[in-house]
């Protein structure tokens, strides 16, 4: 990782923010090293507090220890929010001479958290301007959506499966990629969209031939609803097609999994119903 942090930049290059999840030796202005990273983050003045929602999660592995892994409860969580800028001195023993690296760094801490639970520890090391309390918001806010990247790329190499791909020349993979980066969008925007807007038309995002012929299969025998249905109750009938078991009254909302395997099985559906089934254009 301490290679993307010594990568020459200019103006045009991207941003980043990488949560630091190992202890790093800092530097004086003289050059000397002058303690960890995280004995120094508390020094810092405290800029502002402010509230974050914390997910719950279960323990998957019995004998895991790691504060990150470890089962907690969904809470609201007040943090205090510090900045600083500092110089982090090159890892010894690389393949290759790096310089030390100057890097600005946002943490993130919980003060008090509930009695039993690891409290919020955040130490975020970027190359965003920290200069005003707005541009620190706004590196905290980047990370909070990092979960829904982390879903997108998910959809992009195990749904689009690109990294099976082969091809002999780069500009094909980058046309492919292309296509691909729009395929998980879509299937993400899908997933995402019939949470936050549930009760929408869903001709507002499928075609006629796309949620008739999928209502058809998932509803042998009952005649097609005068009206298309809401765009939740599609995108659950879309997730039935790739496994999503919608037992009644199931609380959680189709994954983007389900979601995806069943897109691709509404395509042909919608393609039988344009070709040879109800949806074929009169002659």
């Amino acid at each position: 990782m301490y290679d993307l942090f010594v990568e020459p930049r200019s103006t045009n290059n991207f941003h980043w923010i990488v949560r630091a999840c190992r202890d790093r030796t800092i530097l004086d202005e003289q050059g000397n090293s002058n303690g960890l990273i995280q004995d120094s983050l508390p020094k810092l003045p405290v800029l502002f507090t402010n509230e974050i929602s914390v997910q719950g999660r279960k323990l998957q592995i019995a004998c895991e220890k790691s504060s990150r892994r470890t089962s907690r409860v969904s809470r609201q969580a007040t943090v205090e929010v510090r900045a600083g800028t500092m110089a982090i001195r090159a890892p010894y023993g690389g393949r290759h001479a790096v310089p030390s690296v100057v890097v600005n760094v946002v943490f993130v801490q919980e003060p008090s958290p509930p009695e039993g639970e690891h409290p919020i520890e955040w130490i975020l090391l970027t190359t965003l301007a920290i200069s005003t309390v707005e541009n620190v918001r706004s590196v905290i806010h980047y990370y909070t959506i990092r979960w829904m990247i982390e879903i997108y790329f998910r959809t992009l190499k195990s749904g689009c499966r690109i990294e099976e791909r082969r091809f002999e020349t780069l500009p094909r993979m980058l046309a492919c990629t292309a296509i691909y980066l729009i395929v998980a969008w879509r299937t993400l925007y899908v997933c995402r969209l019939g949470r936050s807007c549930p009760d929408i038309n869903c001709e507002l995002i499928f075609d006629p031939s796309e949620w008739k012929s999928v209502w058809s299969v998932t509803h042998r025998g009952t005649p097609l609803p005068a009206k298309p249905p809401p765009l939740s109750v599609m995108v659950r009938l879309i997730a039935y097609l790739g496994g999503y078991v919608d037992r009644p009254n199931r609380p959680d909302p189709p994954g983007v999994e389900t979601v995806w395997k069943g897109l691709q099985r509404m395509r042909d559906l919608a393609w039988g119903w344009d070709t040879f089934g109800p949806g074929t254009p009169t002659q």
